[in-house]
């Protein structure tokens, strides 16, 4: 892909105690008045263009953060409990065959917030005991199989791997060089039922075509040659997008850029782009031992969380895309696929089996339709098992196992929550909770959610319940649902603002069961 340019990590930022906030948080009791007011005013006149967002992140907050197991809600016969509390960006749990419990800390945020990625065991008297520290981050995640954790590695500065670590700390690497230098990164892992490491690689763009808001994730200017790679070959219908060219030194300078090419390069209606593997925009799976890597599917945007269902089937949630850059898309919510083994899943032309050319549906208002990129496609998108909130960030998830928890089959699925203003306009926070999906009908059910009079995470509404939910695991014995809660991110027109030593592992069980680690 030619020079990407420097890969030394940039110097750390510190966090913000009370960063410059859009709006502040509102008391409890004003936040019906709000929201009766904007709905008034949407009645009697008033245009979306020109209400106020109002995302979750935006917000002010002041360090410590404080957590409270009463302030969130489960249906009757649950009950919630801390775990553990003063993590920076966890992402991931796994249990070993003892039980024990192990967080993935991801060691960078959006935001450019960098830190060192590491593995911690969380013990039973409550201490904590660090497997591994790494350099390359992100960590986006950690699964157990065989007597040894599998991470999932980011890697936004060198290039995403997939890392076997054995408990004594030795590290192992079966997979390096993947395409996560861009917006999104290396997910997962999931350990299928053949034994084999499955992960996510995300996407470089939000939508096909490298542009401004590249920039504005930070890693356009370090990497300007990155752009998507197809799994297979893929013929391009030439459509180009003109935008200002931030990587010149005139401030008027203006770049045009096609899908699938490095930023400033324009495309014609025919021309190929050569498919590989790795590719971005993927399920990828590589033998536990290491080996070759395979794809297991494609065109998805952000597959973030995978997960197998108790039949063997494998699930994953896709970030859909977001209302940026030079070819922004309106109003798709998250999906929850059914992966179907070899097809390609509709990225960057379809919101699951719906084309982005109904410009009813997809076009940002004021702009134009998104339209299609790709002169053919290589089949008919699958459509999606469930469709979650518009930008709830829908992430991590597992499978109740059985009768001891409930809703055995179903899926729990995490929802960091939206990153307004930055992904799009939202009227009220999106996400910041644990949904429950029957995945035979697609309904979608909140089970964890914060004591409040309207949805949204503790700093935004007040209390000391959730924040932005990650991951989600089923203990060993599935009485158990532990949660990882990101931690606080409070969102501006600058940038997101994530704060360390925030994140909380919770854990969700029946009234009257057995705890765990």
């Amino acid at each position: 892909m030619g020079d990407s340019g420097p890969t030394r990590r940039p110097t750390p930022m510190a966090s913000p105690v009370q960063p410059t906030p859009l709006r502040a948080a509102p008391p409890r009791a004003a936040l019906a008045l709000v929201t009766l007011a904007l709905l008034v005013g949407a009645v009697v006149g008033g245009c979306y263009g020109l209400r106020q967002t109002m995302g979750g992140g935006q917000t002010t907050f002041t360090p410590p953060r404080q957590v409270d197991a009463a302030d969130v809600a489960v249906p009757p016969g649950y009950r919630v409990e801390v775990v553990a509390t003063g993590l920076t960006f966890p992402t991931g749990i796994a249990f070993d065959d003892r039980g024990r419990a192990y967080v993935t800390e991801a060691g960078y945020s959006y935001g450019e917030e960098w830190d060192v990625p590491r593995v911690v065991r969380l013990e039973p008297d409550g201490g904590r005991t660090v497997i591994v520290e790494g350099d390359n981050p992100p960590w986006n995640g950690v699964a157990y199989h065989g007597g040894a954790l599998y991470i999932a590695e980011g890697g936004v500065l060198e290039g995403g791997r997939i890392l076997r670590v054995g408990l004594d700390g030795q590290v192992r690497e079966l997979v390096r060089d993947l395409p996560s230098l861009g917006d999104h990164h290396t997910n997962g892992p999931a350990i299928g039922t053949d034994g084999w490491i499955y992960f996510g690689q995300g996407s470089v763009t939000n939508s096909g075509v490298v542009g401004e808001d590249s920039h504005a994730f930070g890693w356009l200017e370090r990497f300007p040659q990155v752009h998507d790679i197809p799994c297979q070959d893929v013929t391009l219908a030439g459509r180009n997008y003109t935008t200002p060219d931030p990587l010149a030194d005139d401030t008027g300078a203006r770049a045009v850029t096609g899908a699938f090419v490095p930023f400033g390069s324009s495309t014609e209606p025919g021309q190929v782009v050569p498919g590989q593997v790795p590719c971005s925009g993927a399920i990828l799976r590589v033998p536990p031992e290491g080996g070759a890597t395979e794809l297991v599917a494609w065109g998805l945007r952000n597959p973030f969380g995978l997960a197998f269902a108790p039949d063997g089937r494998l699930y994953v949630t896709d970030n859909s895309y977001d209302e940026r850059g030079s070819r922004p898309v309106w109003g798709t919510g998250d999906l929850l696929y059914a992966i179907e083994p070899g097809a390609w899943h509709g990225w960057p032309d379809y919101h699951g089996e719906r084309p982005l050319t109904d410009a009813d549906h997809f076009a940002a208002p004021g702009r134009e339709p998104p339209g299609f990129v790709l002169a053919e496609h290589p089949n008919q998108p699958p459509a999606a098992i469930a469709r979650l909130g518009v930008h709830s960030a829908s992430t991590g998830f597992d499978f109740s196992p059985g009768p001891d928890f409930g809703h055995e089959g179903q899926a729990f699925v995490t929802q960091f929550g939206d990153m307004a203003p930055g992904v799009g306009k939202v009227l009220g926070p999106v996400g910041f909770k644990v949904v429950r999906v029957d995945v035979e009908t697609g309904a979608v059910h909140d089970f964890a959610v914060n004591r409040a009079e309207l949805n949204g995470p503790a700093s935004w509404v007040g209390g000391a319940g959730l924040e932005r939910p990650v991951a989600a695991r089923f203990s060993p014995d599935g009485t158990a649902l532990y949660v990882v809660d990101f931690g606080v991110m409070t969102v501006d027109l600058e940038r997101p603002w994530p704060v360390r030593d925030t994140g909380v592992v919770w854990r969700i069980s029946r009234t009257g069961a057995g705890g765990g680690p």
